[in-house]
């Protein structure tokens, strides 16, 4: 037996991790998952029936085309079909993206820290990232990421609210940004949490789209519409780059459960509404009682918060799992913490309030 092994493409080697947030332990002490900005509501009206009546056919491959799907969305937003391209969840548009337009020797700019996809999906294409650091406030600094800008430069993602401060990028700068970014340069809208945005200035990417061929919008089905455990998200992009999503998207990646799943939750947008107004509210809560507390927290449209704690990240995870909460550490940077069931909030706030105490 041969004791080679099959050759591997270089680019591989070093990839990091993707890190899903930590689950309740089965039969632990933790009690809720506050960890993947997850939904805590269940499917809306409508939604279970739906996918109940399509699971007696999963014995059959789905619409590859996504036509039903496509269908709403292209009325839903006012825009042509051939402007829409989807996948499994954003993230896996994401990753079509970078594979029709960068590749070894092409560079993907991104904020620093932001969506841990994004290293991931570079390196695999074989591209290379170029990683701009926030500003102190954990917002993307877009003058730096402008000037980061090279004849190399293929795409850019700009996260809004960025994952995982919560931050958003306001409408002037935004525009100026783009003023500057040169045409071939794909810029990507990642705006899967579009829904809980409350800032009258955080402009909406598909109107910005509108006048710029070289704007890209990604939105998901994961976060606000609860769908997170049937992955499916979508673009809306102009026709060449829409075109390019759908050449490489996996053929049948999006079930027809998910397909139908989407469709009746879009029309179900009244609840949704209700839904969304309701965790925003309590975002507004636990935002306030932390900053009663003390902490810093940056200013979040998103359904989480962010706390920079350095060095004291991975005892404060602890100390809220031991108290009955599991959150998302960034080891020696900070803490992200979904906003969930009032319960839950609750204990992640007195686990705060003790450790901000002993420290």
């Amino acid at each position: 037996m041969s004791e080679t092994s099959p050759k591997l493409r270089a680019e591989l080697e070093g990839i990091p991790t993707y890190k899903p947030g930590k689950p309740a332990a089965a039969g632990g002490p933790v009690a809720y998952k506050l960890s993947s900005n997850e939904n805590p509501y269940p499917p809306l009206p409508g939604v279970m029936e739906t996918v109940t009546a399509a699971a007696c056919n999963f014995n059959r491959y789905p619409d590859m085309a996504c036509t039903g799907l496509m269908n709403e969305l292209s009325e839903r937003f006012g825009v042509p079909l051939s402007h829409l391209a989807t996948g499994t969840g954003s993230v896996g548009v994401a990753q079509q993206l970078v594979q029709a337009t960068s590749g070894p020797g092409d560079e993907v700019i991104y904020a620093w820290r932001s969506f841990e996809a994004y290293p991931i999906i570079t390196q695999i294409s074989g591209a290379t990232s170029v990683q701009v650091p926030l500003t102190p406030g954990d917002v993307h600094d877009l003058d730096a990421m402008a000037e980061a800008i090279t004849d190399r430069t293929r795409l850019i993602f700009v996260c809004t609210p960025n994952n995982p401060t919560g931050t958003v990028v306001k409408r002037a700068e935004l525009e100026r940004f783009l003023d500057r970014v040169p045409g071939d340069v794909l810029v990507v809208l990642d705006e899967a949490y579009r829904e809980f945005i409350r800032d009258p200035e955080v402009p909406d990417g598909v109107e910005l789209y509108r006048e710029r061929p070289n704007v890209c919008v990604l939105r998901t089905f994961s976060k606000a519409y609860g769908l997170a455990g049937l992955r499916v998200g979508f673009a809306i992009a102009h026709e060449p780059v829409a075109a390019a999503l759908r050449k490489t998207a996996v053929p049948f990646g999006v079930s027809q459960l998910a397909q139908e799943a989407a469709i009746a939750s879009l029309r179900a947008e009244d609840e949704l509404l209700g839904r969304v107004g309701s965790l925003v509210c309590e975002r507004a809560r636990v935002v306030e009682a932390l900053r009663a507390q003390g902490w810093t927290v940056p200013e979040t449209q998103a359904n989480f918060v962010w706390l920079r704690l350095g060095e004291r990240t991975v005892d404060f995870a602890a100390a809220c799992e031991q108290a009955g909460v599991v959150i998302r550490p960034f080891p020696g940077e900070g803490v992200r913490v979904t906003i969930g069931e009032t319960e839950g909030n609750d204990i992640f706030l007195k686990a705060a309030e003790a450790f901000r105490k002993d420290v």
